[in-house]
This record gives C-alpha cells, structure tokens and sequence, in this order.
C-alpha cells in the first residue's frame, strides 16, 4: 500500500477500515480501504467517494468534498452496516470554502474553514456521502487560534469514537494553549436530515494526564469497557512519542499513559532477526476489538526512512507503506 498517509482506523466484524488525508497519493485519497485484520492485506477499496445528488445539488460545502478534502478520522456508525462518519481538518486544500460560504460558517470558534462531519453509506455498491455539517465550539472553550495570529488548520479534529451511550467523541490535536481535548455531541439517526448547518459540540471534561506534554495531540481514539456495568474508558494515542492514554468516562479515576515499544518486521536478509525496533511510527488510527487493540501509523515521510535498518527493509519505508500494530488490552489500565 503506497503512501496512503492513513488517518483513521474503525473495525466492523472481521474488518477494518481506513481512510486517507488530503496528503495522500492522489489514487488513495476519497476512499476507505478494507483491511483483513487477521492478514493485514487491503481486501478491497471503497470509492472514490460520490456526493449524493441531494448534497451535491445544495451543500456549500460539495465543491471542497469533491476535490481533496482532509479526512482525518473515521468511524463506524453502530448497529448499521456500510456506514461511516468521516470528519475533516484542513480546509486550505482543494477547492476553497468562499464567499457566502465562507461568511455563513466563519464563527465555528475554531479555525479559519469549518471542520466538518459527514455522513458515508454504501447504496448501490457506490460510497456516497449523503450528509455533512459543519462543527461549531462555544467562544469561551479556548479551541479557537484565529485571534492569537495563529493558524490550526493541521491541529485540528483527528479522532472520532462512539460511546454504547450513543454519544460522538471528537479528540482534537491542540487547543489554544497547545493542548489535546476531547468533545462530544449526542448522536441521533437523524443528524444529517439537515444539510450544512452547524452542529455545536461540547467539551467532555475529561482528566487528561497530569504530566501530559503540550506537543502531544490527539490523532486516534476509541472506546473500551472493561465490564458490563463501566461508563467505559477512552483510549487514545498519542502519535509524537507513542503512548497510550486511558481516559476516565466518568471523570473519576486520573488518567494513565502507557509507552508503547513498536516492532516492524524486518527483511531476512538484513540478518538481524525478524524484527526491528522503530525510531519512529507515527500512530494514527487506533481501533478497539474485543480484547485487542489495532494501531495504525502515517508514516511521516521526513523520518520514516530512517526506520530501515538495511539496504532491504529500505523499499516499503522509502513508499511509506504504512504498518498494523495489534496488542492486548491489559485489565491493569483499568484498576
């Protein structure tokens, strides 16, 4: 898989999904890719995406949607089959939010183009996306950079997980103090009966790690409950040093950071074992399953050549084939 610079990772029965930023090659942006989780081969493609004709016809927002939009998270809406919510971050890419547009969405609080959340099905066997609708913060949730002279078109929503609860989480990259958050919006079937207009999130207040790095964002997230009776916890990744964050739904128990050490398979003619440690992975989709946890990076490619650690292993880093990592969610995260 060449250069995807995979943003997003959800699991649905034996699959999974991924879906690619705006940064991506051109043949892999606009589409999910159907991961085998047992192989970790790209079964199939979904896409391009379409814009429904009801979308396409009245959405503002249908021009940038066409052209490159910057997904940066995804997720499976519960209890449906082929949908998906997919959500986007930087809107200086493609064709241009302009004019009324532009005016009518400017105060979304948060960055100079609206982050929008958009609605994927599979109708047909065609990937339409058949609702969108802008994202607005409260002016006192201190998200919004704008004013400060400062842009955060690229630290913008990155995760996306929902709650049994039917509540939609969004994990943002940074605040205006540089910090990752989390917000949330109760989730109905009937969101997207309303095209365009803005949908107002508020901030989940949970307890982020007390000793939690500002340069640390947000860029992949999901939901576990350790037991029948839990309010369940977040778990996020954090892609610039590798750690997990387990996060308390109820607000109760502080948070815990667990370092992550990544392995990638090594070519056996390096004649250095089956694997190598990486010096940098980049995580960006993290999805629960069952048990066990998938992670998945974007590789960033100023460093991910730097991975190899011979003249063999160097063609998949020097494509930027991104890896699946899979460990076991430990009941010790909990107590």
């Amino acid at each position: 898989m060449q250069d995807p610079q995979t943003s997003g990772l959800t699991v649905v029965g034996d699959k999974m999904y991924s879906v690619s930023d705006a940064s991506a090659l051109e043949h892999q942006i606009r589409r999910l890719h159907v991961i085998n989780k047992n192989t970790a081969v790209i079964d199939t493609t979904l896409g391009p995406i379409e814009i429904a004709p009801h979308v396409a016809n009245a959405s503002c927002f249908a021009d940038y949607l066409n052209t490159r939009p910057d997904y940066e998270a995804l997720v499976a809406i519960p209890g449906q089959t082929n949908q998906w919510l997919i959500v986007t971050e930087d809107g200086t890419r493609g064709s241009k939010i302009e004019g009324e547009c532009f005016d009518q969405f400017a105060n979304n609080n948060f960055t100079r183009y609206p982050a929008l959340i958009a609605k994927l099905e599979v109708i047909n066997k065609t990937l339409l996306l058949t609702g969108v609708r802008a994202i607005e913060f409260d002016a006192l949730d201190n998200i919004d950079k704008r004013g400060l002279g400062q842009n955060i078109e690229n630290d913008g929503i990155e995760g996306l997980a929902f709650t049994r609860d039917n509540r939609l989480l969004f994990g943002i990259e940074q605040d205006a103090s540089a910090a990752a958050r989390v917000f949330e919006i109760a989730y109905s079937p009937d969101m997207f009966d309303t095209l365009d207009s803005f949908l107002k999130v508020t901030d989940s207040n949970l307890l982020f790690p007390s000793s939690m790095s500002l340069i640390n964002p947000i860029n992949g997230m999901d939901v576990y409950y350790p037991s029948a009776d839990s309010e369940g916890y977040l778990i996020a990744v954090a892609r610039n040093n590798d750690q997990l964050w387990i996060l308390d739904l109820a607000k109760q128990r502080p948070a815990i950071i667990v370092d992550l050490i990544l392995y990638a398979p090594s070519d056996a003619k390096c004649g250095k074992g089956t694997s190598h440690k990486m010096r940098n992975s980049a995580l960006e989709g993290l999805a629960v399953d069952g048990e066990r946890l998938f992670l998945i990076n974007d590789p960033w490619r100023q460093q991910y050549p730097n991975n190899a650690t011979c003249i063999y292993d160097k063609p998949r880093y020097e494509e930027f084939t991104p890896l699946l990592f899979e460990l076991a969610i430990n009941p010790m995260w909990f107590k």
